[in-house]
């Protein structure tokens, strides 16, 4: 399908956002010190610019309110109002941090329930899609909810990096990282082994296969279209590669060896890591939109 900027902008930083989101919530770090208010503030804004950047993909986006009024039954509705539950609860748990020094346990919690919940709900709106092989038939959420945490978990850690709060680096950094990239890894290939057909095929929608291989006698209409356009992106495989590599490289490679060097060098290494990691990340998301192969693309010849 067509990668949006605008969704993978959401996506990736909405990810991160509520995944700090979670840390926080679990009452993790220090209690004093200037890093809480980078913390909160970080999480707040990467969140809320997501939250923001979704509204770009839409034809009218004034009517993006009207999403909220679905959540009974649409997985994109349900997501806008997981996403305000999450941030208003997370919003007074930090004003009471921040600024009354009081740190509500259970609070913090209900947010951090919440800001999983979020990335499930978006996960989930691709996951759903059984016309898109790559996302139903693949763990989708899991890594989806793998990139959040560590994507998270890296933004904690920067925040104590840039203001020297010095508390110490843990096991928790290394252990998630490798869960993420194994995460990435799964999704990536078993939607390898599910290519656009998943069980159907022209010989199959047509009850020819028992004759043979069936192509199409004419294209469907004479020049591009809307739906090839949005619906039947196509990505060469030694592109699709590269991409893959870098994101790999940037969003796990090197904030692992960062990670690394925090031990040794202090939290500030952690700043850089979690800058590799968005890159990376905004990568493998535009590949994961980009290589995403409609069903419908077979009416129009596709293999």
């Amino acid at each position: 399908m067509h990668p949006a900027p605008s969704i993978i902008v959401f996506t990736v930083l909405s990810g991160l956002g509520l995944g700090l989101v979670f840390w926080l919530g679990l009452d993790l770090g220090p209690d004093w010190g200037a890093w809480r208010w980078v913390a909160c503030a970080l999480a707040l804004v990467l969140a809320g610019g997501g939250g923001v950047a979704s509204v770009g993909h839409l034809q009218n986006p004034k009517n993006a309110w009207r999403a909220f009024s679905q959540w009974r039954s649409s997985w994109l509705s349900r997501e806008g109002c997981l996403m305000v539950a999450a941030l208003g609860l997370f919003a007074l748990y930090a004003a009471l941090w921040c600024l009354a020094d009081l740190r509500l346990w259970g609070l913090g919690l209900l947010a951090a329930g919440f800001a999983l919940a979020t990335v499930y709900a978006t996960a989930m709106i691709y996951a759903q899609l059984k016309t898109v092989p790559r996302w139903h038939l693949t763990p989708t959420p899991c890594l989806f909810l793998a990139s959040a945490l560590v994507g998270g978990l890296l933004a904690f850690g920067a925040a104590r990096g840039v203001t020297g709060a010095g508390f110490p680096t843990g096991a928790a950094f290394l252990a998630l990282l490798v869960a993420a990239g194994i995460a990435v890894w799964w999704q990536t290939a078993a939607a390898g082994a599910r290519r656009i057909a998943a069980g159907s095929s022209m010989e199959t929608a047509t009850g020819l296969g028992s004759i043979g291989r069936v192509r199409p006698f004419e294209p469907p209409h004479t020049g591009p279209n809307y739906l090839l356009r949005e619906m039947a992106h196509v990505v060469a495989r030694r592109r699709a590669y590269q991409i893959r590599l870098i994101g790999a490289v940037l969003g796990f490679a090197v904030p692992l060896l960062f990670t690394l060097l925090a031990w040794v060098a202090g939290d500030w290494a952690l700043v850089p890591a979690f800058l590799s990691h968005v890159l990376g990340m905004l990568a493998l998301r535009w590949l994961f939109f980009a290589e995403a192969e409609h069903v419908q693309a077979l009416y129009y010849g596709a293999r």
